[in-house]
C-alpha cells in the first residue's frame, strides 16, 4: 500500500513539473505592430481595430496585435522603412506610397484607365491584380490585401465639363509622377501638398482644384470652398495593407493561413464600409448646396479619357503593357 502511495505520489510530481516546464517553455505570442496615420473611426482604423478583435478571439495566445494610429507609432515619412526594418510588421499606407518600390502600382494612378470601383475589383482579383501584392517582396514588402478609399473626384473653383477647362489652374496632388503628368497633360499645374493643408490652400486660392474621393472631400470640408466638382472616377485612392516579408513568411504556416482568413473578411469590411462612406458624404455634399455636382455625359467622359491617353503611353514601359492591357480588358468586358 504504501509502495502504491508513493509511485503515485511520485508520478503527480512528475507530472506537474512537466506541466511547469512546458509553461516556462511555451513560445511567446507573435507580436505584430499595426501602426496608420489616420482616426480609429476611419475605415481604414476601423479595419486594424477589427483585425486586432478578431485575432484575439481566434489566436489568443498565439498572437498579439498592438495597434498605433493617428501616426502615433511611425508616420508617411518614415513608416515603410520601419516596416522593413521589422519595427512595424503591419502598414496600410495609400498605393502612391510605393513608387520609390515599384513603379507598377502607378497603373492605379492612370487617369481614366478603369470605368468605375466595380472594374477596380476585378482587376484586383484577378491573377495581373494579385501578382501586384508581391512585386516588392525582394525589398522585403508583401502587399496582403488592397482596401479601398474610393474613387476621385475633380474639384474646382470653376466647371470642369470637358479637358480643357482644366488649362491654366493648379491642382493638388498627392507626390506621383503619374499625378504629375496627369496635370500636365491637361495644361495645368501639379502641386504636392500634405492633405492636412488642403483646405487653407483651396480657401486662399494657393490651389484652385483638387482631386479626391467624396468621403476625403465632406471630411475635410473642402466642398465649402470648391464651387463645383465634377463626378469623374477617374482614378482609385487605394490602401495596400503590407508586413514585412521576412516575418510574414517565417510565421507558421497554420497561423499564417488563419491570419490571411481573418484579413480577408476584415478587407471585405473595410471596401464596404469606405463605399458606404463615399455614397452616403456624396448625397451630404449635394445636400449642402455648397458646391454644384456635374455629372458627365458619355461623350464628355470619353473625351476625357482620350486626353489621357498620352499618361498611359509616358509611363507603358515602367508599368508594364501587360498590367495596362489586363486594366483595359476587365473594363471592355463591363462594357459588353
Amino acid at each position: 500500500m504504501f509502495k502504491s502511495i508513493f509511485a503515485m505520489a511520485a508520478c503527480a510530481l512528475v507530472l506537474t513539473s512537466a506541466g511547469a516546464y512546458a509553461a516556462q517553455t511555451q513560445s511567446p505570442p507573435i507580436l505584430i505592430k499595426f501602426a496608420h496615420v489616420v482616426a480609429d473611426n476611419t475605415p481604414k482604423g476601423q479595419g486594424a481595430l477589427l483585425f486586432k478583435r478578431l485575432v484575439e478571439e481566434r489566436l489568443g495566445g498565439k498572437v498579439k496585435v498592438e495597434v498605433y494610429a493617428n501616426s502615433s507609432l511611425y508616420g508617411d515619412a518614415n513608416e515603410l522603412q520601419a516596416l522593413r526594418n521589422n519595427d512595424v510588421q503591419l502598414l496600410a499606407p495609400s498605393l502612391a506610397k510605393f513608387e520609390k518600390y515599384t513603379k507598377q502600382l502607378q497603373v492605379f494612378d492612370l487617369p481614366f484607365l478603369f470605368d468605375d470601383l466595380n472594374a477596380v475589383n476585378r482587376f484586383q482579383k484577378r491573377a495581373k491584380g494579385r501578382q501586384l501584392l508581391r512585386v516588392m517582396e525582394d525589398q522585403d514588402i508583401v502587399g496582403l490585401a488592397y482596401w479601398h478609399n474610393g474613387m476621385k473626384q475633380l474639384s474646382a473653383n470653376k466647371a470642369l465639363l470637358m479637358p480643357g477647362d482644366a488649362a491654366g489652374l493648379r491642382f493638388r496632388i498627392q507626390p506621383s509622377s503619374v499625378l504629375e503628368a496627369q496635370f500636365k497633360q491637361l495644361h495645368a499645374t501639379a502641386q504636392v501638398l500634405p492633405f492636412a493643408e488642403v483646405f487653407d490652400a483651396l480657401k486662399n486660392t494657393k490651389v484652385q482644384g483638387a482631386e479626391n474621393p467624396w468621403s476625403n472631400i465632406y471630411s475635410k470640408q473642402l466642398h465649402t470652398v470648391q464651387p463645383f466638382i465634377t463626378e469623374t472616377n477617374h482614378g482609385v485612392l487605394d490602401y495596400m495593407l503590407v508586413s514585412n516579408s521576412r516575418f510574414w513568411y517565417a510565421i507558421p504556416h497554420r497561423i499564417r493561413s488563419e491570419l490571411e482568413g481573418i484579413i480577408d473578411e476584415v478587407t471585405y469590411e473595410v471596401n464596404r464600409q469606405a463605399e458606404a462612406a463615399n455614397q452616403a458624404d456624396r448625397l451630404r455634399i449635394a445636400a449642402s448646396g455648397k458646391s454644384r455636382l456635374i455629372t458627365l455625359d458619355e461623350q464628355q467622359r470619353a473625351a476625357w479619357r482620350q486626353a489621357m491617353q498620352p499618361v498611359w503611353q509616358q509611363f507603358e514601359q515602367e508599368i508594364g503593357a501587360d498590367v495596362i492591357k489586363a486594366a483595359q480588358t476587365v473594363n471592355r468586358k463591363q462594357r459588353d
